[in-house]
Protein backbone atom coordinates (compact mmCIF):
# COMPACT_ATOMS: atom_id res chain seq x y z
CA UNK A 1 0.00 0.00 0.00
CA UNK A 2 1.11 3.79 -1.20
CA UNK A 3 -0.08 6.83 0.39
CA UNK A 4 -2.70 8.54 -1.93
CA UNK A 5 -0.47 11.14 -4.41
CA UNK A 6 -3.71 13.27 -4.06
CA UNK A 7 -3.44 15.26 -0.99
CA UNK A 8 -7.12 15.24 1.07
CA UNK A 9 -7.93 18.72 1.95
CA UNK A 10 -10.90 20.48 3.37
CA UNK A 11 -11.47 22.27 0.36
CA UNK A 12 -11.37 19.12 -1.55
CA UNK A 13 -13.96 16.93 0.74
CA UNK A 14 -16.20 20.37 0.56
CA UNK A 15 -16.08 20.31 -3.21
CA UNK A 16 -16.65 16.79 -3.40
CA UNK A 17 -19.74 16.98 -1.12
CA UNK A 18 -20.92 20.06 -3.61
CA UNK A 19 -20.74 17.86 -6.70
CA UNK A 20 -22.37 14.84 -5.34
CA UNK A 21 -24.66 15.54 -2.19
CA UNK A 22 -24.82 19.74 -2.23
CA UNK A 23 -27.51 19.76 0.65
CA UNK A 24 -24.59 18.30 3.31
CA UNK A 25 -21.62 21.14 1.32
CA UNK A 26 -21.98 23.92 3.41
CA UNK A 27 -22.33 21.91 6.98
CA UNK A 28 -18.48 22.65 9.16
CA UNK A 29 -15.81 20.24 8.27
CA UNK A 30 -12.48 19.64 10.45
CA UNK A 31 -9.96 16.38 9.63
CA UNK A 32 -9.89 13.73 12.40
CA UNK A 33 -6.36 13.17 13.29
CA UNK A 34 -5.10 9.13 12.80
CA UNK A 35 -6.14 6.96 10.31
CA UNK A 36 -4.15 4.59 8.24
CA UNK A 37 -6.36 3.04 5.20
CA UNK A 38 -8.53 6.12 5.03
CA UNK A 39 -8.30 9.79 6.32
CA UNK A 40 -12.06 10.34 8.29
CA UNK A 41 -12.92 14.03 8.53
CA UNK A 42 -16.43 15.21 10.52
CA UNK A 43 -18.79 16.39 8.73
CA UNK A 44 -21.31 18.65 11.23
CA UNK A 45 -22.35 17.47 14.78
CA UNK A 46 -23.85 13.92 13.65
CA UNK A 47 -21.89 13.04 10.36
CA UNK A 48 -18.13 11.66 8.80
CA UNK A 49 -16.67 11.72 5.60
CA UNK A 50 -14.65 8.70 5.28
CA UNK A 51 -12.08 8.99 2.21
CA UNK A 52 -9.59 6.42 0.72
CA UNK A 53 -6.29 7.04 1.10
CA UNK A 54 -3.66 4.14 1.56
CA UNK A 55 -6.31 1.37 0.66
CA UNK A 56 -5.69 0.76 -3.00
CA UNK A 57 -9.01 -1.39 -3.46
CA UNK A 58 -12.84 0.07 -2.89
CA UNK A 59 -13.77 -3.23 -1.49
CA UNK A 60 -13.33 -2.66 2.51
CA UNK A 61 -15.82 0.48 2.07
CA UNK A 62 -18.10 -1.04 0.21
CA UNK A 63 -17.95 -4.52 1.95
CA UNK A 64 -19.24 -1.68 5.33
CA UNK A 65 -21.97 0.29 3.05
CA UNK A 66 -23.52 -3.09 2.63
CA UNK A 67 -23.52 -4.93 5.85
CA UNK A 68 -23.46 -1.62 8.51
CA UNK A 69 -26.55 -1.10 7.97
CA UNK A 70 -27.81 -4.40 8.77
CA UNK A 71 -25.55 -4.92 12.06
CA UNK A 72 -25.99 -1.48 13.77
CA UNK A 73 -29.79 -1.99 14.79
CA UNK A 74 -28.92 -5.13 16.74
CA UNK A 75 -25.75 -4.27 18.61
CA UNK A 76 -25.59 -2.32 21.80
CA UNK A 77 -22.92 0.22 21.14
CA UNK A 78 -22.90 3.01 18.25
CA UNK A 79 -20.87 2.00 15.15
CA UNK A 80 -20.25 3.99 12.19
CA UNK A 81 -23.31 3.54 9.48
CA UNK A 82 -23.11 4.40 5.64
CA UNK A 83 -25.80 7.42 4.78
CA UNK A 84 -24.25 8.41 1.26
CA UNK A 85 -22.18 6.64 -1.30
CA UNK A 86 -19.17 8.89 -2.75
CA UNK A 87 -18.20 7.84 -6.15
CA UNK A 88 -14.78 8.53 -7.81
CA UNK A 89 -14.49 11.27 -10.07
CA UNK A 90 -11.97 13.94 -11.87
CA UNK A 91 -11.05 15.49 -8.27
CA UNK A 92 -11.01 12.61 -6.26
CA UNK A 93 -10.20 9.48 -8.56
CA UNK A 94 -11.19 6.48 -5.18
CA UNK A 95 -14.83 5.82 -3.45
CA UNK A 96 -15.65 7.63 -0.28
CA UNK A 97 -18.60 7.62 2.33
CA UNK A 98 -20.67 9.49 3.99
CA UNK A 99 -21.20 7.76 7.45
CA UNK A 100 -21.91 8.54 10.84
CA UNK A 101 -20.84 10.03 13.50
CA UNK A 102 -19.51 7.98 16.42
CA UNK A 103 -19.32 10.48 19.98
CA UNK A 104 -16.22 9.67 21.97
CA UNK A 105 -12.06 9.37 22.14
CA UNK A 106 -10.02 6.68 20.70
CA UNK A 107 -9.01 4.52 23.19
CA UNK A 108 -5.05 5.18 21.76
CA UNK A 109 -6.04 9.16 22.74
CA UNK A 110 -8.05 8.32 25.93
CA UNK A 111 -8.31 6.20 28.55
CA UNK A 112 -10.51 3.22 30.17
CA UNK A 113 -10.89 3.28 34.10
CA UNK A 114 -14.33 1.86 34.59
CA UNK A 115 -12.67 -1.36 33.59
CA UNK A 116 -15.76 -3.83 34.78
CA UNK A 117 -17.81 -1.35 33.08
CA UNK A 118 -16.26 -1.45 29.93
CA UNK A 119 -15.42 -5.27 30.20
CA UNK A 120 -19.54 -5.11 30.11
CA UNK A 121 -20.02 -3.43 27.34
CA UNK A 122 -17.42 -5.13 25.72
CA UNK A 123 -19.01 -8.53 26.00
CA UNK A 124 -22.12 -7.65 25.55
CA UNK A 125 -21.48 -6.06 22.16
CA UNK A 126 -19.18 -9.05 20.97
CA UNK A 127 -22.02 -11.34 22.20
CA UNK A 128 -24.63 -9.41 19.97
CA UNK A 129 -21.69 -9.46 16.70
CA UNK A 130 -20.55 -13.02 17.05
CA UNK A 131 -23.81 -14.82 15.58
CA UNK A 132 -24.21 -16.95 12.60
CA UNK A 133 -23.43 -14.82 9.32
CA UNK A 134 -25.29 -15.27 6.32
CA UNK A 135 -23.71 -17.68 3.53
CA UNK A 136 -22.57 -14.39 1.61
CA UNK A 137 -21.34 -12.73 3.76
CA UNK A 138 -17.17 -11.53 3.39
CA UNK A 139 -14.87 -14.46 4.25
CA UNK A 140 -11.80 -14.55 6.28
CA UNK A 141 -8.64 -13.49 4.21
CA UNK A 142 -5.16 -12.26 5.70
CA UNK A 143 -7.81 -11.33 8.94
CA UNK A 144 -9.32 -14.30 10.26
CA UNK A 145 -6.91 -17.02 9.45
CA UNK A 146 -5.41 -19.62 12.23
CA UNK A 147 -3.11 -18.38 13.80
CA UNK A 148 -0.32 -21.13 12.32
CA UNK A 149 -1.35 -19.69 9.09
CA UNK A 150 -0.01 -16.24 10.62
CA UNK A 151 3.29 -17.35 11.43
CA UNK A 152 5.31 -15.49 9.07
CA UNK A 153 3.92 -11.95 10.34
CA UNK A 154 4.43 -12.45 14.30
CA UNK A 155 7.92 -13.52 12.99
CA UNK A 156 7.97 -9.80 11.38
CA UNK A 157 6.96 -8.25 14.18
CA UNK A 158 9.25 -10.22 16.97
CA UNK A 159 12.32 -9.43 15.30
CA UNK A 160 11.31 -6.00 14.38
CA UNK A 161 10.74 -4.39 18.00
CA UNK A 162 12.76 -4.11 21.12
CA UNK A 163 10.67 -6.23 23.30
CA UNK A 164 12.74 -5.61 26.81
CA UNK A 165 11.89 -6.53 29.43
CA UNK A 166 10.05 -9.06 28.03
CA UNK A 167 11.11 -12.87 27.67
CA UNK A 168 11.12 -13.98 24.02
CA UNK A 169 10.35 -17.55 25.38
CA UNK A 170 7.26 -16.75 26.77
CA UNK A 171 6.11 -14.70 24.22
CA UNK A 172 6.80 -17.42 21.66
CA UNK A 173 5.47 -19.97 24.27
CA UNK A 174 2.00 -17.79 24.29
CA UNK A 175 2.24 -18.22 20.44
CA UNK A 176 3.22 -21.50 19.68
CA UNK A 177 0.37 -22.49 21.92
CA UNK A 178 -2.13 -20.88 19.41
CA UNK A 179 -0.61 -22.65 16.65
CA UNK A 180 -1.20 -25.90 18.17
CA UNK A 181 -4.67 -24.90 18.92
CA UNK A 182 -7.74 -26.15 17.53
CA UNK A 183 -9.81 -25.12 14.64
CA UNK A 184 -13.14 -22.45 14.97
CA UNK A 185 -15.48 -25.40 15.03
CA UNK A 186 -18.60 -23.54 15.11
CA UNK A 187 -20.53 -21.94 12.14
CA UNK A 188 -18.56 -18.86 10.72
CA UNK A 189 -19.83 -15.91 12.70
CA UNK A 190 -19.80 -12.33 11.98
CA UNK A 191 -16.27 -10.48 13.20
CA UNK A 192 -14.74 -7.35 13.37
CA UNK A 193 -11.22 -8.71 13.19
CA UNK A 194 -9.28 -5.49 13.72
CA UNK A 195 -10.50 -4.70 17.59
CA UNK A 196 -7.28 -2.37 18.73
CA UNK A 197 -7.25 0.68 21.05
CA UNK A 198 -7.64 3.24 17.67
CA UNK A 199 -10.77 1.18 16.39
CA UNK A 200 -12.86 2.13 19.42
CA UNK A 201 -14.27 5.16 21.08
CA UNK A 202 -14.26 5.69 25.49
CA UNK A 203 -15.76 8.69 27.00
CA UNK A 204 -16.55 8.68 30.77
CA UNK A 205 -13.75 6.47 31.45
CA UNK A 206 -15.57 3.02 29.46
CA UNK A 207 -16.08 2.00 26.12
CA UNK A 208 -18.71 3.75 23.71
CA UNK A 209 -18.72 3.01 20.39
CA UNK A 210 -16.36 0.79 17.79
CA UNK A 211 -15.28 2.14 14.46
CA UNK A 212 -13.78 0.90 11.15
CA UNK A 213 -15.07 -2.22 10.10
CA UNK A 214 -13.25 -2.54 7.08
CA UNK A 215 -11.97 -6.06 8.15
CA UNK A 216 -15.48 -7.20 9.17
CA UNK A 217 -15.64 -11.05 8.05
CA UNK A 218 -17.26 -14.28 8.93
CA UNK A 219 -15.38 -17.13 10.82
CA UNK A 220 -13.16 -17.23 13.70
CA UNK A 221 -14.52 -15.24 16.93
CA UNK A 222 -10.97 -15.18 18.57
CA UNK A 223 -9.59 -12.69 16.26
CA UNK A 224 -12.20 -10.26 18.29
CA UNK A 225 -11.84 -12.06 21.82
CA UNK A 226 -7.84 -10.79 21.64
CA UNK A 227 -9.42 -7.30 22.38
CA UNK A 228 -10.22 -8.63 26.00
CA UNK A 229 -6.24 -8.07 26.34
CA UNK A 230 -5.58 -5.25 23.84
CA UNK A 231 -8.22 -2.42 24.99
CA UNK A 232 -9.15 -3.42 28.62
CA UNK A 233 -6.60 -2.49 32.03
CA UNK A 234 -5.40 -5.15 33.84
CA UNK A 235 -7.82 -7.81 35.16
CA UNK A 236 -10.66 -6.85 32.89
CA UNK A 237 -10.27 -9.92 30.87
CA UNK A 238 -11.32 -11.80 33.35
CA UNK A 239 -14.65 -10.20 34.13
CA UNK A 240 -14.52 -10.45 30.15
CA UNK A 241 -14.59 -13.88 30.05
CA UNK A 242 -17.34 -14.09 32.91
CA UNK A 243 -19.56 -11.50 31.12
CA UNK A 244 -19.06 -12.75 27.36
CA UNK A 245 -19.61 -16.68 28.41
CA UNK A 246 -16.58 -18.83 28.59
CA UNK A 247 -15.71 -19.88 25.20
CA UNK A 248 -13.87 -22.73 24.56
CA UNK A 249 -10.00 -23.82 25.12
CA UNK A 250 -9.03 -23.60 22.23
CA UNK A 251 -11.32 -20.22 20.82
CA UNK A 252 -9.32 -18.76 24.40
CA UNK A 253 -5.77 -19.84 23.30
CA UNK A 254 -5.97 -19.16 19.79
CA UNK A 255 -7.07 -15.56 21.37
CA UNK A 256 -4.40 -15.05 23.40
CA UNK A 257 -1.65 -15.96 20.45
CA UNK A 258 -3.21 -13.05 18.64
CA UNK A 259 -3.14 -11.05 21.08
CA UNK A 260 0.19 -11.17 21.62
CA UNK A 261 0.73 -10.79 17.84
CA UNK A 262 -1.54 -7.60 17.89
CA UNK A 263 0.71 -6.00 20.82
CA UNK A 264 4.05 -6.57 18.47
CA UNK A 265 1.98 -4.89 15.96
CA UNK A 266 0.86 -2.24 17.99
CA UNK A 267 4.81 -1.66 19.33
CA UNK A 268 6.03 -1.90 15.50
CA UNK A 269 3.40 0.90 14.69
CA UNK A 270 4.95 2.94 17.72
CA UNK A 271 8.40 2.30 16.83
CA UNK A 272 7.55 3.78 13.16
CA UNK A 273 6.00 6.45 14.54
CA UNK A 274 8.94 7.57 16.48
CA UNK A 275 11.14 7.41 13.33
CA UNK A 276 9.18 9.42 11.53
CA UNK A 277 8.55 6.86 9.17
CA UNK A 278 4.92 6.81 6.68
CA UNK A 279 2.16 5.31 8.48
CA UNK A 280 3.77 5.13 11.70
CA UNK A 281 1.68 5.94 15.19
CA UNK A 282 3.49 7.14 17.89
CA UNK A 283 0.96 6.84 20.66
CA UNK A 284 0.83 2.75 19.70
CA UNK A 285 4.00 1.86 21.39
CA UNK A 286 3.00 2.10 25.09
CA UNK A 287 -0.39 0.62 24.13
CA UNK A 288 1.32 -2.46 22.36
CA UNK A 289 3.64 -2.49 25.42
CA UNK A 290 0.60 -2.42 28.78
CA UNK A 291 -1.05 -4.59 26.13
CA UNK A 292 1.67 -7.43 25.69
CA UNK A 293 2.29 -7.18 29.54
CA UNK A 294 -1.31 -7.94 30.79
CA UNK A 295 -1.29 -10.92 27.81
CA UNK A 296 1.96 -12.75 29.30
CA UNK A 297 0.32 -12.58 32.65
CA UNK A 298 -2.85 -14.94 31.44
CA UNK A 299 -6.25 -13.54 32.82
Amino acid sequence: MIESEIEITGGLVRALLREQHPDLADLPIREVAGGWGNQMWRLGDELSVRMQRMDTSPELQLKERRWLPLLAPRLPLPIPTPVRDGAPSGRFPKIWTVMTWVDGTPLDLGAITRTDHAADSLAAFLTALHVEAPGDAPPASDFGAHPRDCTPGFEDCLQAVDIDPFSEDRIRAVWDDAVAAAEWEGPPVWVHGDLHPANVVVADGTLTGVVDFGALFAGDPAWDLAAAWLLLPAGGAARFFDSYGRPDEGTVRRARGLAVWKSLFLMLMGRNGDRGLPGGKPGWGPAGRSALDRVLKGL
